[in-house]
């Protein structure tokens, strides 16, 4: 890791212990970069979890505050680490791949891959695997991305992510320079992103924007978010989507098109089960329950359909589409809809 830190080594008395903590500034190229992601390069053995705890404990801070996983770093903000970092538990998710990446992954990968240049790689995601490492998951993208440093030149870095459950089109950066900068280019909102998604019933108006703060909230299925209540305007998160209906099955479903404005967890399957229109097949908002026609299988039907957001390096528009995945095109057939019904314009 290449970071300045504040204290300079020193022989160690007898029984003396090694520093229990260091600084380290932020460089000039991670201007911009969220503190979870700055983790993620520095130290990709600490999970979002183990971070958030050591966060929550004020053991890892910005400029001698306390700080956010979300928050953005500045060049020159000085970070506390605790040493604890360098040799995380063992009960740590390892975000690490293991050695050697299997044939299969690397052709996984490989399958995926929308479109590729040197700074940027973007992937369509199917169905049911998680981009991240978590309690539980060995197998997941980021993993996979990290143990193929050969192939892309470097580690490759995402830059946002989507549930295990989602498809489609995913944003990876393959320098820490790209990561920072299209980082940025989230956090000012000028990555534009449209998502598919079949929902129950039909929205009224057919065209509108959700505009409904949320909380993150533990349920028997595992984390999920709600709605704010009065009082809870500290930890509640601003959230903004627009959404359109493309097309619709009578009163049973809709095709909508749905904008995020923000990037909250869960933003979009949350907002349309507040609306009374949760997403087919989504078990943690009743979204999988009442199905609108038989043989359409019970699995989240949310797609991300398109990105368009400037080039790091030459500021040109990237603009991708990912097809529906398997599961959503036999639904697609099964109720009559058309996926090719728009062009992409339309979209």
């Amino acid at each position: 890791m290449t970071a300045s830190s504040e204290t300079t080594a020193k022989p160690l008395a007898p029984g003396q212990s090694g520093p229990k903590v260091e600084t380290i500034a932020v460089r000039r190229d991670e201007d911009g970069l969220r503190l979870d992601r700055w983790f993620r390069v520095h130290f990709p053995e600490v999970g979002q979890g183990y971070l958030q705890k050591l966060l929550r404990s004020g053991q890892v801070r910005v400029d001698s505050k306390r700080a956010q996983a979300n928050d953005r770093l500045k060049s020159g903000a000085q970070i506390r680490v605790p040493a604890i970092v360098r040799s995380p538990k063992k009960s740590v998710p390892s975000l690490r791949a293991p050695p050697g990446v299997s044939k299969g992954d690397r052709d996984f990968i490989e399958a995926m891959i929308l479109y590729e240049d040197e700074q940027v790689l973007v992937l369509n995601k199917p169905f049911g695997i998680a981009v991240q490492g978590g309690t539980g998951t060995k197998r997941h993208l980021d993993g996979i991305l990290a143990g193929m440093a050969d192939r892309f030149g470097d580690r490759p870095r995402l830059v946002h992510r989507l549930d295990r459950d989602t498809t489609g089109v995913l944003l990876v950066a393959k320098t820490r320079d790209a990561a920072a900068k299209l980082g940025r280019t989230f956090q000012t909102r000028s990555a534009a992103k449209t998502y598919w998604a079949l929902v129950k019933g039909t929205p009224h108006p057919t065209q509108g924007r959700i505009e409904a703060a949320l909380v993150k909230a533990a349920g028997p299925d595992g984390d999920r978010v709600r709605k704010s209540r009065e009082g809870e305007q500290d930890i509640a998160m601003h959230a903004t989507t627009h959404y359109s209906v493309i097309d619709r099955v009578g009163h049973r479903a809709s095709w909508v098109s749905l904008k995020p404005v923000t990037g909250r967890q869960h933003q979009l399957r949350a907002h349309m089960a507040l609306i009374g229109h949760p997403i087919v097949g989504d078990n943690k908002y009743e979204g999988d329950k009442n199905m609108p026609a038989e043989n359409i299988e019970v699995a989240l039907h949310l797609h991300a359909r398109r990105l368009v957001i400037p080039h790091p390096a030459t500021k040109e528009k990237i603009d991708v589409t990912a097809p529906l995945p398997e599961h959503m095109l036999r639904t697609w057939e099964t109720l009559g809809l058309d996926p090719n019904r728009f062009g992409r314009d339309d979209e």
